[in-house]
């Protein structure tokens, strides 16, 4: 298929670079790179992800990023419980 393409100065001095360094048609190059562009990526192209464990100190099943829900939770009981011994206090 025959089309005009606009491309950037500084892509098509790479892409005939290319051409020239590979021996090839400029059109044979920019279509590899609009292949290659346009491919999914496959699975050997991404990098491994590992993901490396350590102790973190807390306990199983303790969400580090509710810590500070926790913590009103006890201070909400801590009043709680200093308000039941006003009012025994109170009645006696």
């Amino acid at each position: 298929m025959r089309t005009t393409l606009t491309l950037d100065d500084d892509l098509a001095d790479a892409l005939k670079q290319r051409a020239k360094l590979l021996d090839v048609p400029f059109k044979q190059v920019v279509n590899e790179a609009l292949r290659r562009g346009l491919a999914p990526d496959s699975p050997e192209d991404r990098p491994v992800f590992r993901v490396r464990t350590f102790r973190s100190g807390f306990r199983s099943g303790v969400d580090p990023m509710k810590l500070n829900q926790l913590n009103d939770q006890l201070e909400v009981e801590d009043f709680l419980e200093e308000q039941r011994k006003l009012i025994e206090e109170h009645r006696e």
